[in-house]
């Protein structure tokens, strides 16, 4: 793979390799930087670098001078909380920071600064002794125990889904214009930035501090982008200008990181006539995405208004368990479980969350995902929701994404809306938050799920709240709705 990144280079030396807020850099002044970085990266102590993720090109440039060096880095969000950061670098004992901030705010590490390094653009072509067990990135995401948990990805799992992604169909070429709009914490990043590098194609990024929606919407009609990797609250966003919204020139659109309504894209697809959309599906567990379905133009399949997440791709197994890590027949729900080439070896250092999320099962490890899924007589997997988002109200067991599906209904799908829980007072009472900033139609909201809705599970309150939060993977933060809906009742009391 990075050997192929080298012969790309230099086959494409003059083509753009980015567009970063609206400036371009050729596959040149890529391969310029990285081999600079290359050398002042190659005799640092340690394997693992922590690296600022800023949207410039010598951040870029990093990851791969650092891969090319058999290392790996570890984003570090510049606007998360130091602390969080540090707790990060302490927890993988990192002591080398790469940062192109104007002032750093790392000081008990070594910190380099790109572009203040030796110029060595020759470098950049050094032989690359590729071993699949090294690792290529630490992503670190939320815990349970409110402190971040690592999740390794290694060369061989990234490898893996470089090469199952043109196995689907999705082959991109030198010719493609691929959107980027992940921060690089998210692996998303990587599967937006690393496919067009692979072939010659142009990436071209959203800068931070905008509103993603809207920069999405102006880069896709500015440069009239051919590629897509999308989150679907970025189309929910959209949706009162899918009038207006009007692109020939993509070819593909995949939606990954949240459900995908199926209304939406239905919708979103008449705005790219000439776009295969697909919906993909992964945890960070198991390298970027390694479910595909393509939606087809007729009979989508969906649960709950939410599309389907389709098959194992190329080097990944699926398997629907009843929870002991037995397989259920098709069409019974039950927890999703992975395998394959592009399992991470386990969460870092921390042997409770392995026993915990691994097992073994016919000769191969197993990752429990933790959501809830069926496979349909076709052999396509249905997303049904959470584990965590089943709860037992009056003795039944309700899953939260029904009642979301009912009330999207009733907005017509043009409101996002989020079924709750609250248990302070040792009860399970259900609760809606509704994105909208009115309460007008509270009554009728309710009449239609009654329609619908079994009593146990119409909500017991609704709250309203407009627009509601985004966490920076660019998904409704529903930890946060949670959050203001806490803090709304404290202020009633």
């Amino acid at each position: 793979m990075l050997v192929h990144l080298q012969a790309t280079f230099a086959a494409y030396a003059n083509r753009n390799a980015f567009c970063i807020d609206n400036h371009y850099y050729s596959y040149r002044d890529l391969a310029d930087k990285v081999g600079s970085l290359r050398l002042a990266v190659r005799n640092i102590n340690g394997d693992h670098v922590g690296l600022v993720v800023n949207d410039d090109i010598h951040t870029y440039a990093s990851i791969l001078a650092l891969w090319m060096e058999s290392k790996s880095y570890v984003p570090l969000h510049p606007l998360q909380p130091l602390k969080r950061c540090e707790d990060i670098i302490g927890q993988v004992g990192i002591t080398t920071v790469i940062d192109t901030s104007a002032t750093t705010r790392y000081h008990n590490v070594e910190v380099i600064c790109p572009q203040g390094v030796a110029s060595c653009s020759e470098c950049f072509y050094d032989e690359i002794f590729y071993d699949a067990s090294r690792v290529a990135y630490i992503l670190f995401t939320s815990g349970s125990t409110g402190r971040p948990k690592g999740v390794p990805i290694n060369m061989g799992n990234v490898a893996a889904f470089v090469d199952s992604v043109p196995a689907l169909g999705v082959v991109l070429t030198s010719h493609d214009r691929c959107l980027q709009m992940f921060d690089l914490t998210f692996d998303l990043s990587v599967g937006s930035y690393l496919p067009p590098l692979l072939c010659g194609a142009c990436v071209y990024t959203v800068s931070p501090g905008k509103i993603k929606w809207q920069e999405v919407y102006r880069i896709m009609d500015d440069y009239e982008l051919t590629a897509l990797l999308l989150v679907p609250s970025v189309i929910h966003y959209l949706k009162p200008y899918f009038g207006e919204i009007e692109a020939p020139s993509v070819r593909y659109v995949l939606f990954c990181g949240e459900g995908l309504p199926v209304d939406d894209a239905i919708r979103w697809r008449r705005c790219l006539p000439n776009a295969e959309v697909w919906n993909v599906y992964g945890p960070t567990e198991n390298t970027i995405y390694c479910t595909a379905y393509r939606m087809p133009h007729e009979h989508v399949q969906e649960h709950n208004g939410i599309v389907g997440i389709g098959r194992a791709m190329k080097h990944v197994h699926a398997m629907v368990t009843n929870g002991q890590g037995m397989p259920v027949g098709d069409g019974t729900p039950g927890e999703l479980c992975l395998a394959g080439e592009q399992l991470t070896e386990g969460y870092w250092n921390d042997e409770r969350k392995n026993g915990e999320a691994f097992f073994e099962a016919g000769g191969q490890r197993w990752y429990r995902t933790g959501d809830i899924c069926a496979v349909a007589p076709d052999g396509n997997i249905l997303f049904m929701g959470r584990l965590d988002s089943q709860v037992q109200i009056q003795g039944f067991r309700v899953e939260l994404g029904e009642i979301e599906h009912v009330a999207r209904q009733f907005y017509r799908e043009q409101v996002a809306v989020v079924a709750l829980t609250e248990g302070s007072g040792g009860d399970t009472v259900i609760e809606l938050a509704v994105e909208t900033d009115s309460a007008d139609d509270d009554a009728l909201l309710l009449a239609h799920l009654r329609q619908f809705l079994p009593g146990y599970m119409i909500p017991a309150e609704i709250y309203h709240i407009y627009p509601f939060p985004q966490n920076a993977s660019n998904k409704i933060d529903r930890k946060k709705v949670g959050e203001i809906i806490v803090s709304d009742k404290a202020k009633r009391q």
